[in-house]
C-alpha cells in the first residue's frame, strides 16, 4: 500500500456507518474532514476503543516504539504476517487497536515503456460507501501533540485483480468486523482471524486512474479522485 488516502466525510457519517451502540467520550469536529489527499507524518482522525466507549483523535500517520525512534522514519504500515508476533509492534498490540476511516487509497503503477514514470490510481468501494482500515495506535491526551504517539495502517496481502495495482492493500473490514475490531471484549483467536481472513474481497473495490496532481500533498481538493 502506498502512502496516501482519503477521508472527507464527517466523523458522524463514518460512526453512523459503524452502528456502534457506544458513545464518543471525548469532543470532536462534526464538520466535514475534506481531506482527500493525506499524506504520512499528517495527523488525521482515528477511532479507538476507550473505558466506556469510543474517542476519536488526530493522531500522526506513522508511529515507532520508544527503542526505534530516530533510526529510521517512522512505519506508516504493519503487515498483517508479522503484527501479532514481531518485535516492532509488540507494545501496540493487542490493546492499541483502532480503525482509521476513509473513502479510498491511492496506489501509483509504473509505466511498463519507463518505469520512472508512474499513474496514481484511486481505489474506492464498488458501492461508495465508506471502508474502514483496521490501525493500531498510541494515543497520549494533552493540549499539544506527543511525539509518541501515532498509528499505523495493518497491511494485507492483495488479491486478484488488485495485484495489477500493488501487492499489498490495507486491512479494510466491513463495518460488522470493524465493530469487532475495536470490542474491548474480543478475544485474541478472533483478532487473529480477523487478521489472516478479515480483509475484504477485491470484487468489493473498483479502481481508475486519477490526476498526477495527488502526488504534490498540498493539493487536496475533489478533482483528485475524479477519474482521468
Amino acid at each position: 500500500m502506498c502512502g496516501r488516502y482519503s477521508i472527507y466525510e464527517s466523523m458522524d457519517d463514518y460512526l453512523r456507518q459503524l452502528a456502534l451502540d457506544l458513545v464518543v467520550i471525548n469532543g470532536y469536529d462534526h464538520e466535514r474532514i475534506n481531506r482527500y489527499n493525506v499524506a504520512p507524518s499528517t495527523r488525521v482522525e482515528v477511532i479507538r476503543p476507550a473505558p466506556g466507549g469510543l474517542n476519536v483523535d488526530r493522531v500522526k500517520w506513522g508511529w515507532s516504539p520508544f527503542w526505534a525512534k530516530g533510526k529510521r522514519v517512522d512505519p506508516i504500515n504493519a503487515r498483517a504476517e508479522t503484527v501479532m508476533t514481531g518485535k516492532f509492534f509488540k507494545s501496540l498490540w493487542p490493546n492499541g487497536r483502532a480503525l482509521a476511516p476513509a473513502n479510498g487509497w491511492f496506489e501509483w503503477i509504473p509505466d511498463v515503456a519507463d518505469p520512472k514514470r508512474k499513474q496514481p490510481y484511486y481505489i474506492q468501494a464498488a458501492d461508495g460507501r465508506s471502508l474502514f482500515f483496521a490501525a493500531l495506535a498510541e494515543v497520549h491526551p494533552g493540549l499539544e501533540p506527543d511525539e509518541r504517539s501515532g498509528f499505523v495502517i495493518v497491511t494485507a496481502a492483495a488479491d486478484e485483480g488488485l495485484v495489477d495495482i500493488h501487492d499489498r492493500k490495507p486491512l479494510v473490514l466491513t463495518p460488522e468486523l470493524a465493530r469487532e475490531w475495536i470490542d474491548p471484549g474480543i478475544t485474541t483467536e478472533r483478532l487473529a482471524e480477523i487478521v489472516q481472513t478479515g480483509c475484504r474481497h477485491s470484487t468489493d473495490f473498483q479502481w481508475f486512474p486519477v490526476s498526477k496532481q495527488v502526488g504534490n500533498v498540498r493539493n487536496q481538493g475533489p478533482e483528485l479522485i475524479k477519474p482521468v
